[in-house]
This record gives structure tokens, C-alpha cells and sequence, in this order.
């Protein structure tokens, strides 16, 4: 089939080429051109088709949905690590103009097609906001409530989406970390008692692949995680990838203690239909010690110096020795 991939370029986007490629599929991808992502396409190289541009430019978003069967919609100003630079949270207005506006002219330019293609819309766990008070897992039928501008963002879309007169599909994706040598300092956010269930970038990846094809997909909302294997509790998932890196688990203090917006979620339904939940939380430590490589043994003669930097980063740790201090 044909596919468009917007955001082709990031995390789920490149799991989700991959995937696509593996099936067959005739594809398209829509990205900014950033330098990363330049290099990102390179590696593709004549098996795509690439089409560089903005979801606010018009011209750019018709040229890119003509001719397509199915759209993948991936592109979005997530809240930190944005290709941008700029994060959904420090500049709402000029994210909202992307994510929602931008949602609505691609859905627009759809709209126009002489045969209308489908749109799967990729949403998140944080639409539930804060929910480690209520039992899980997190199913579809219960109130989103979303609290940062991003997720409130994706509640616009997914209802953008649901009313287009296209058809749709919506899939809430679990916390789907990326597969890159970087340790951001949002890490020192989540509480380690902080309910997060894990899914592997390429299953994620998988997911969508298979839903391009799954008939009995479309016209649903999904959770898209990686299953009861993968429900954890933050603390685990941290340990497990500082130690594989050699690193080494983090004083208690140096993580944060608001709730944060994520939590295990029902996915048996997800799984039934697409048949994606293949890798663990230790296939990806695997995957990053093997691209971390001959450095993981700097890492750990260096442990102390790593340490150090790393907790450096931290607002809380550095918090609360200086509230020993003045205790001291």
C-alpha cells in the first residue's frame, strides 16, 4: 500500500519505516528537515520518499498526502527532546499551531483527495494525567483528563480525528523510550514508585505496520504497550538501564516526587488485532549496551566521574543537599 509517515524521521517514525519496509509498503515520508533527520533519510536511501516541510506550511502537507492509501500521523512537539529545540511546554501557543493546527490542515488536505485515505493517529498514556491513585490498568473507556498542553493537544486531535468523516484510527502509546546514546535530565522527573509500562520502540513500530492492514482495526481506539511483562514500576525500569550502561542506580533523592502521567494500560485488545508485542525491557538494555559499545567500559572506570555529572543534572539532588546543609 501506499503510506505517508508524518514525523517519519523520530523514535516511533524510524521503528515504524522499518517495519513498513519489512511488509512491503510503498512509502512516503513528511519531516522537518533538521540535520538529524537528513541523516536519518540518508539511511534509507532510495526506499523511500522523502518530502521535507512544515505541517503549518499548506503546499507542503497537500504535496505530501496525494496519492496516499493510509497515513501514518506521528509528527508532534512532544513536551522535552523535541527535534525542534523547543519543547510543547515552554512555547504552547507556537506547539499548539503545529500539533493542532497542523493536524487539522493534514486532515483538510485528506479531506480533498479524489479517494480520501485513512488516518491513523498516534495519542499517548499521558491523556489520563496523574492516575497512580486509581487502581490499572488504564482501559478506553475511562475520562481522559490531561493536564500538560501537549496531552491536552492529543485530546483535541483524537477528536479532530474521530470527526473528520475520514477513516480513522487512534492508538494511546505507552512510554516508548528511544533507542539513542542521551540521558535527559527529565529522567529525574518521574518518582521511582511511579507505575510505567514499558514498549520497545520497534513493537511500537510493528503496531502501526500491522494496522495499516488489520480491517478490524480501523474505527478503533487502541492502547498500544508492551503487555503485563512490561508493567513496572519506575524504579525498575531505571536500574535496568543505568546498570546495563554501567552506570550504576542513583541515590533515591535525585528523582522527583509529583505523580507523573503515565501507568500501565490494558492492552489485550491492542495485541489481539496486531500482534506486536515481541521485545522486553531487556531486549532494549541489550540493544543500547551493544550501541553503547567499547565506551561502556570507560563508563564504568569512570563510574564516580558519571556520577557525578549525572547527578549534577538533577534539581532535586541538589535540593535536598542543600536543604542538608541547612539543617547542618
Amino acid at each position: 500500500m501506499k503510506v505517508l509517515v508524518t514525523g517519519a524521521f523520530g523514535n516511533v517514525g524510524v521503528s515504524t519505516l522499518l517495519a513498513l519496509l519489512e511488509q512491503g509498503h510503498q512509502i512516503r515520508c513528511f519531516d522537518v528537515p533538521t540535520r538529524a533527520n537528513r541523516r536519518r533519510a540518508r539511511r534509507f536511501g532510495k526506499r523511500i520518499e522523502v518530502i521535507w516541510g512544515d505541517l503549518r506550511d499548506p503546499e507542503a502537507v497537500a504535496a505530501a498526502v496525494v496519492g496516499q492509501e493510509v497515513v501514518i500521523h506521528l509528527a508532534f512537539v512532544i513536551p522535552k527532546l523535541s527535534v525542534t529545540g523547543v519543547d510543547s511546554e515552554s512555547n504552547p501557543a507556537w506547539a499548539e499551531a503545529i500539533n493542532v493546527g497542523g493536524t487539522r490542515q493534514l486532515l483538510a488536505a485528506m479531506q480533498t483527495q479524489p479517494k480520501p485515505p485513512g488516518i491513523i493517529f498516534t495519542s499517548s498514556v499521558h491523556v489520563y494525567g496523574r492516575t497512580q491513585d486509581s487502581p490499572p490498568p488504564r482501559t478506553i473507556y475511562e475520562q481522559v483528563e490531561p493536564l500538560e498542553h501537549y496531552s491536552r493537544h492529543k485530546v483535541i486531535c483524537e477528536r479532530l480525528v474521530r470527526e473528520s468523516g475520514l477513516r480513522w484510527m487512534i492508538l494511546r502509546l505507552a512510554a516508548t523510550l528511544p533507542l539513542a546514546l542521551r540521558l535527559d535530565r527529565e529522567m529525574f522527573q518521574i518518582p521511582l514508585n511511579n507505575r510505567m509500562e514499558f514498549a520497545h520502540t520497534r513493537d511500537v513500530g510493528q503496531a502501526l505496520a500491522n494496522a495499516v492492514t488489520c480491517s478490524e482495526a480501523w474505527g478503533k481506539l487502541l492502547l498500544i504497550g508492551g503487555g503485563e511483562r512490561c508493567q513496572y514500576y519506575y524504579r525498575e525500569i531505571v536500574s535496568s538501564v543505568l546498570e546495563g550502561l554501567g552506570v550504576g542506580m542513583l541515590p533515591e533523592r535525585a528523582f522527583g516526587f509529583t505523580p507523573f502521567c503515565t501507568d500501565w494500560m490494558d492492552s489485550a485488545e491492542s495485541e489481539a488485532l496486531l500482534h506486536y508485542q515481541q521485545h522486553t525491557l531487556e531486549d532494549y538494555v541489550a540493544d543500547m549496551v551493544s550501541m553503547l559499545g567499547w565506551r561502556r567500559r570507560l563508563i564504568r572506570w569512570f563510574r564516580p566521574v558519571v556520577h557525578w555529572w549525572l547527578l549534577q543534572r538533577s534539581p532535586y539532588y541538589n535540593m535536598a543537599a542543600g536543604a542538608g546543609e541547612l539543617v547542618g
